[in-house]
């Protein structure tokens, strides 16, 4: 049977919004990491049978493929082609997917899977911002079927993170003491220095510029987002800049190359949830997934499921019945940021490496996605 390994993972440091990578033209940093997986692994370029990126917000800078675009701009051969995935949140895992899936498929044996975003330059919803010219408010404003099946119900990532956290009854307090605990497992990472091989490294970037000297304390005083609501801007996500990318191989490219594999894509999947609640994805996509896979949440070793908001993660520990302390140990989005086309393969660069520091076997990637979805991808070390 055929198989798909990573050969290795990269990333930027994560910039915050206006921060080291703010001026960085998006096609310039997903290049930046191509050239470092091509430096790294030694392989020819020309080898590559596909560049699969993903971006959110495709317009400007971010517009015409940009998949296409950064592998252009590293000034590799034109006859390698590209193709750009928005699934959201999810975009550069759900390329990691499509990637994997073409090398068990026997339809390729060597992939550039990865995303960019940079969130500075172009606003989070920049693309809805510019239809409103073109007389769309929403995206789904409008729409007879949307209307008929969900009315005209709110749909935003905020109202899901405050619905989550009410019906899982988790207190503005427990929501708190999450997001200190992603700063601190953050700082201690960057202190040890647990980052270092996965990130490249951009003009002043050295390190993540996301965590923050906070304490529950200075979280308390923060006015909710909603009134009487639970969610602060303390317990979300950061807007954030980057760009991250992974070399998928065949067993067939491996010998060929002589490439080292990292780890081994043990299972990938994709399911869907009520796109009001918008971000509880994670829960049934970690269900159908381990069933899927033969496996139980502890044989699971390291978990990266993506903080878009604190709520997420705790409802998704009490459903999967995860320990916590396998659970994003290295800080999540709330402190190192959210790039949004990037995230994907970034956990993943962090997820591998951890796994290898740790001496782990099985590793859990998930991220919630707008429209009510999620990606889980579980790998085996090697």
């Amino acid at each position: 049977m055929t198989e798909a390994y990573i050969v290795d993972a990269v990333r930027t440091p994560i910039g915050k919004k206006k921060g080291g990578l703010a001026d960085v033209h998006p096609a310039d940093l997903g290049a930046h990491v191509i050239k470092a997986l091509v430096d790294r692994t030694g392989i020819d370029p020309a080898d590559v049978d596909d560049v699969v990126f993903g971006c959110v917000d495709a317009i400007g800078g971010q517009a015409g493929n940009i998949a296409r675009t950064a592998w252009l701009a590293a000034g590799y051969p034109q006859h390698v082609p590209g193709v750009t995935v928005d699934r959201q949140c999810g975009s550069s895992q759900q390329a990691l997917h499509f990637g994997a899936q073409a090398i068990l498929s026997n339809t390729a044996d060597l992939i550039v899977a990865g995303g960019v975003q940079n969130m500075t330059q172009i606003p989070i919803s920049a693309a809805m911002i510019v239809g409103q010219q073109y007389g769309f408010d929403t995206p789904f404003g409008g729409s007879k079927g949307w209307t008929e099946r969900y009315g005209d119900e709110e749909v935003s990532q905020f109202k899901g993170a405050e619905m989550i956290a009410e019906k899982w009854d988790i207190s503005r307090e427990e929501l708190e003491k999450w997001a200190l605990q992603s700063h601190e497992r953050a700082k201690a990472a960057i202190a040890e220095g647990r980052f270092d091989n996965e990130i490249v490294p951009l003009g002043d970037a050295t390190v993540d510029e996301g965590p923050r000297e906070t304490s529950l304390e200075k979280m308390a005083s923060l006015q909710p987002l909603v009134e009487g609501g639970r969610l602060t801007a303390a317990v979300a996500s950061q807007i954030s800049d980057g760009a991250s990318a992974v070399l998928l191989a065949s067993d067939e490219a491996v010998k060929k190359y002589g490439l080292k594999p990292r780890a081994r894509i043990h299972h990938l999947s994709a399911r869907g949830d009520d796109p009001i609640f918008m971000l509880t994805a994670p829960i049934p996509a970690t269900q159908y997934a381990l069933e899927k896979a033969g496996l139980t949440i502890d044989d699971i070793d390291l978990i990266e499921i993506n903080e878009a908001f604190a709520p997420v993660v705790l409802a998704w520990i009490k459903e999967i019945g995860a320990d916590p302390s396998k659970v994003n140990v290295n800080g999540g989005a709330i402190a190192l940021g959210h790039p949004l086309g990037a995230t994907g393969t970034k956990l993943m660069s962090t997820l591998l490496n951890e796994l290898e520091r740790t001496g782990g076997r099985y590793g859990l990637l998930t991220i919630c996605e707008g429209g009510g979805t999620a990606n889980v991808t579980i790998i085996e070390r090697v």
